[in-house]
């Protein structure tokens, strides 16, 4: 008959003279979040003039980051006019500053690296941008992305219930049909409507893109540490705001083709921007 007791189970003998393997290093966790710095106006300035400076130094970067953004401009001219339906652009042109922010995800490196006196290699900075495919940026860009298409959806919602189905095919060859009575209404509706989505992605990504292209943290985190920038800079990043706004506005009148200079030099500025907001010594 078998032994029914279970056999024990035999202790490796270490090797004489044999240091033992250290343990392994514990997970560090992600980055704590500090306390965002107060900032004054002369931020605003300060910031441009680095954005400038960075869009100098390297404008081949800045020139293929907006190229994508001139190019879907003109694309998108192209086949509303085709369609006779130029209207549409509106809501598009209106809402071009909630999605502008993503563009800078690859001028976020290259002013890091001008920062930190590193090489400016391409590969290396498209690489580092291929990378937050793993990281919280896609997630980032789909919260980005849901509210600009919530923002054309209710922008279309509101022409088409203070102008009626008619006046749709009206609106390209008269403007005095959005310059009176329904019409004021419906700009007025309009303005508020886009302006809360404006300020609310504006809040979320002024600080939440950047931090998490620079830092170990999660999607929530970063907003959180977003909306504090925010709050405790509130008349900076008001004027912050709209300084990105009328500036990114002014770009697209030309035929899209100011954003082969506003894009990058704000994507740069803005970077800058975040870090005054989240020095390095509040990190410590």
């Amino acid at each position: 008959m078998h032994d029914s007791e279970p056999k024990p189970i035999p202790i490796p003998i270490p090797e004489p003279g044999r240091s033992p393997l250290p343990d392994p290093a514990p997970d560090p966790g992600p980055d704590e979040i500090p306390l965002p710095a107060v900032v004054g106006f002369e931020a605003i300035p300060a910031a441009l003039a680095e954005g400038w400076r960075d869009f100098r130094r390297a404008p081949a970067f800045g020139l293929l980051f907006s190229a994508f953004y001139v190019a879907g401009g003109l694309v998108l001219s192209a086949v509303t006019m085709a369609a006779g339906r130029e209207w549409w652009l509106i809501p598009f042109i209106v809402g071009f500053p909630l999605i502008a922010p993503f563009a800078a995800v690859g001028l976020y490196e290259v002013s890091r690296r001008i920062e930190a006196d590193q090489p400016l290699i391409w590969r290396e900075v498209v690489a580092v941008v291929i990378e937050q495919k793993d990281r919280q940026i896609p997630s980032m860009a789909m919260v980005i992305l849901l509210l600009f298409m919530f923002w054309v959806f209710a922008a279309h919602t509101i022409f088409a219930l203070f102008m009626g189905a008619s006046a749709l095919t009206n609106i390209s060859s008269s403007a005095e049909a959005v310059l009176q009575g329904r019409g004021l209404a419906m700009l007025a509706t309009g303005t508020l409507v886009g302006g809360g989505l404006a300020a609310l992605l504006f809040s979320i990504s002024v600080v939440g893109l950047p931090l998490i292209l620079d830092r170990e943290v999660d999607l929530i985190s970063a907003i959180i540490a977003s909306f504090q920038a925010v709050a405790v800079n509130f008349p900076v990043m008001l004027v912050w705001a709209l300084v990105i706004a009328g500036l990114l506005f002014a770009a697209i009148l030309p035929l899209f083709l100011g954003l082969f200079v506003a894009l990058p030099v704000l994507g740069h500025a803005s970077w800058h921007m975040y870090r005054r907001l989240m020095p390095d010594d509040a990190w410590e």
